[in-house]
Formats: C-alpha cells, structure tokens, sequence
C-alpha cells in the first residue's frame, strides 16, 4: 500500500458527530466536528432524524475533511442500538428509535420477557431484555404505529443508515446485531430467526457481516451527493464505543474501556460469552469475539443540565467543584436522571440528590454529580467482578476525560488506576483504523494512539468514598417505589 494511502472515519453520536482524515501510519491529517438535535418528542422518548441528523452530518463532515486528501477507504461508526424503519430504497418512515435511553418499550420487554421466557432470551441473546434492547421496540412499533411497521423493509442502525447510503448495501455489523436481543443468536453469530419472526414478523433482516469488513463501495449517486470519489470500499462499522475500543487498543481479555460521554459506557473484552443479569453480553469488534457492556443512561447530560441550569461554563464549575472537598460537604447523587440502564435495569428510576441544606451550591451539586456518575461506573464495575471477569486494565476515552477532575474523582472512588490515550475522543479514529486494516495495511493501535498519562487514585480518597458508596448501593432499593411512583406521574405529566 503507497506511503500516501488515507483512510477516512465519521462517527455519529447523540449530541455531535465527529469526522477525521488519517494517513497509513496513524496521524491524524485533519478533524471535523458538527453538533445536532435530539428530539425528546414525550417523557421517556428519545429519538433521532435519519436524513436531517445522522446524513446530513457525514456529508457536512465530508465537505470539511475531503479538502484535506481523498480517502482510499473510511468508516461510519455510530450511537446504538437504534431502530430506525424503513422502506426497501432506504428511505427513513419515521425518526429513529435510540438506544437505552429511550424507555417507551416497557410493557413490550416484560410482555416478550414472558413470551420468549426470561431464560431461553438469555441463553440465546446471553442479556436479559431491557430498554437498551432493540426487539421490544419492534413491538412497541407494531402496536403504536401499524402503518409505518407494515411499510417496513429495511432495519437500520446510525452506521449501517450511513452504509446504505453510501454503497447502497443492506448490511448489519454482528455486534449491533447482537443488541438486538432477542433477535440474535450469541454462540451461532447469527439471526435467531425462530425469535426474529416472533418479534418482528416479516421484516427483512440485513447481511451480517463484522465491523471490519468491506460492505461495498460508493455508488455513483453517493458520489455526486458526498464528493467521495465513486469506488472507494466502505466497512460496515459498528456502534460507537465499540469503535472506540478499537481505537485505543482494548482487545485483551479483561480489557476495559470506560466512555466518558453524555452516557457514560464500558466495554470489557472477554474470552467467551458472560451471561448475567445485570450486564450486556454481545459480540465484539474482531471476527468471532466477545464483549461485555454496561451502560449508564446519563453521565454528561446531567453536567450539561446542571451547566444551562446555573448558567456557568464547565470550566467555571469544574474549578469550583475542584474546591469542594470529596464528599461534596455531605451530598449523595443518584445519576439515574433518564431512568438507569445497567446495572439495575430499571427504566423508571430516577434522580436523586440526598443531603442538600441552604449551604450547598453549585459548587456542591456539581461535585456531587461528577461523584454520583463515579459510583454509578463503580456499580457496574462491581457487576463485572461478579460475573467473573476480572478488570486487570482500564482505559478511559471521551470528552469527560479533558480537565482532569471526573477521571480523578473515578480513579479515587473506585480505586482503581485508568489510562488516558493521546486521542479520548476515538470512535472515528477506530473507523479510520479499522478501514486501514480493511486496505491490508498493519494499523496498531498502541502505535496510533498511544497511553500518554495514567490517573491514579489516591488511597485516603478512595477510603472516604468506600463510605460514601455503601450508601450510594442503599439508596436505590430504599427510594425505588417513590421514583416508579413519580415516573408515573410525569408520563400524564403535560408538554412542557
């Protein structure tokens, strides 16, 4: 391959997108990035435009990158899972359903729960159903919109809508797939097509085929609407924190990533599938591998909310929470601010701030809600543990990691050291770095994206949280009734 070879990545996430233009070795030759709507149409729906979000970002993040050279191969990588139906040329019959965060399904995942059987969902899917899951939706979207589900014949996902879109082939990565509880079968890596026909019977199933990949090549249509030269391969991609565990070299067994994001995500390499109840088991990036994930509903959204609610920037609030000592001068948060995703899988939990007096401010609130997120990913670290894997390696990725202070309060409550990566903000370097490979070329990530700091906890620190989070665990199961209670009250809640 010439030393002059490009390879190209876009990721789409929930809030912005992100495009960069790499060169065989690894440098990234120029970024681009585009921020967009998400549409909370009611209480507990989260959805997304197809054409006005996720396309229209990868042809504005097109036009800023392709001045820059053109690329020999590139990837879209994307939020996930997602549903979004449509019809055989592709072509979007409503927004997107996202991902966990969007909790409309919940009759549907105990009503398929009780159909398929909770074990047998399971022993083929390897997760229990809940909203991260894709096949509860299908249901909710025969029930609730008939005409759009019987007009339905294509499923798609942010990356694999991008695919089509480019090549116009009708693919899905087997890790996306394999969210699709309980469509897919986990030790087969194929469509559980028995439990597909009972989901969503008569749908069209795409080709599965692993995120590295070549799906096809830009078609002359996707040509004249991108500037990509017509020809160039495309891999099939996969959801985003999956690429960008990629990119920074998370392939060991016990390998960790930890996403910090709007939602904070983790992403740990296993040698086999790990089934428990409070966790996510799926395929992973390379052809026959597995992952298991975890997944908090909030994390930067509630710093977002906080900083529109005070009108302070994030630089302002994190120097001032900086101040604050661990603790947050007697201040408990419960992140749970869109329901809680693993591991309680409870779509109906909610908020909570436990200890507030006339003296707290900002400051406070904002100190506790960096630690509250803290003890949320040391709940599903627990979770990990107890089914078995150990969790030797951390890496931390995302934009929560620029300023130092949230990794620093996460490494100190849950006592554990994480490694930071020249690039944290990933997802679209691994879809650079994954269509490298598709060319032949031997893209490493410890090459292209090196560890350059280490977090590490303080022990007096760590100490203090060890008290703070014995309660944290209390305060779900003691407050539970009265947040199911309260999450009822805002579904008859009027707009606005």
């Amino acid at each position: 391959m010439p030393d002059g070879t490009l390879v190209l990545g876009i990721d789409i996430g929930t809030s912005s997108s992100k495009g960069v233009l790499v060169d065989g070795g690894g440098t990234v030759v120029a970024r681009a990035e585009t921020e967009h709507a998400t549409s909370f149409p009611q209480p507990g729906w989260v959805e997304h435009d197809a054409e006005g979000v996720w396309w229209s970002d990868v042809t504005a993040l097109l036009r800023e990158l392709l001045p820059h050279g053109t690329p020999d191969a590139l990837g879209v990588s994307g939020i996930g899972p997602v549903l979004l139906p449509a019809d055989a040329e592709g072509r979007p019959l409503r927004p997107a359903i996202l991902y966990g965060v969007d909790t409309r399904a919940t009759r549907e995942i105990a009503e398929l729960t009780e159909e398929v059987g909770a074990e047998a969902v399971v022993a083929r899917g390897g997760t229990p159903l809940s909203s991260q899951a894709v096949g509860p939706k299908w249901r909710w979207l025969q029930r609730h919109e008939p005409d759009v589900y019987a007009r339905t014949e294509r499923f798609l996902m942010a990356s694999s809508y991008a695919v089509h879109r480019l090549t116009g082939e009708y693919v899905l990565d087997h890790h996306s797939a394999s969210q699709c509880d309980p469509m897919y079968d986990l030790e087969a890596a194929d469509w559980a097509r028995d439990l597909a026909d009972v989901v969503a019977p008569g749908l069209p199933l795409p080709r599965l085929v692993w995120p590295g990949e070549v799906a096809g090549t830009v078609t002359d249509d996707a040509a004249r609407a991108t500037g990509l030269p017509a020809g160039v391969p495309v891999i099939a991609g996969t959801v985003d924190a999956w690429a960008e565990a990629a990119s920074v070299g998370v392939t060991g067994a016990g390998d960790t990533m930890v996403m910090y994001g709007t939602t904070m995500f983790l992403v740990q390499v296993t040698d086999a599938p790990v089934r428990h109840p409070a966790l996510w088991a799926t395929r992973g990036v390379a052809p026959g591998s597995f992952t298991t994930a975890a997944g908090m509903a909030t994390s930067g959204a509630i710093t977002a909310w906080l900083r529109d609610l005070v009108g302070a920037d994030y630089a302002t609030l994190l120097d001032e929470a900086a101040d604050v000592p661990p603790g947050a001068r007697g201040l408990l948060l419960l992140p749970y601010f869109a329901g809680e995703r693993t591991p309680i899988l409870d779509p109906d939990a909610r908020g909570l701030v436990l200890g507030l007096t006339t003296g707290h401010g900002r400051a406070e609130l904002y100190r506790a809600a960096l630690e509250g997120i803290a003890h949320g990913v040391r709940h599903n670290l627990e979770a990990f543990r107890d089914a078995g894997g150990p969790v030797p390696r951390l890496v931390a990725v995302g934009g929560g990691t620029r300023g130092g202070l949230w990794t620093q309060i996460v490494s100190d409550v849950i006592g554990q050291p994480q490694e930071i990566p020249a690039d944290t903000t990933g997802a679209a370097l691994g879809d650079a770095l994954l269509a490298a490979r598709a060319l032949g070329l031997d893209a490493d990530a410890a090459s292209w994206n090196p560890i350059v700091a280490t977090v590490t906890p303080d022990p007096e620190r760590t100490a203090r949280y060890d008290a703070f989070h014995e309660h944290y665990r209390a305060l779900y199961p003691a407050t539970a009734d009265a947040a199911h209670f309260l999450a009822e009250q805002q579904r008859w809640a009027p707009p606005g």
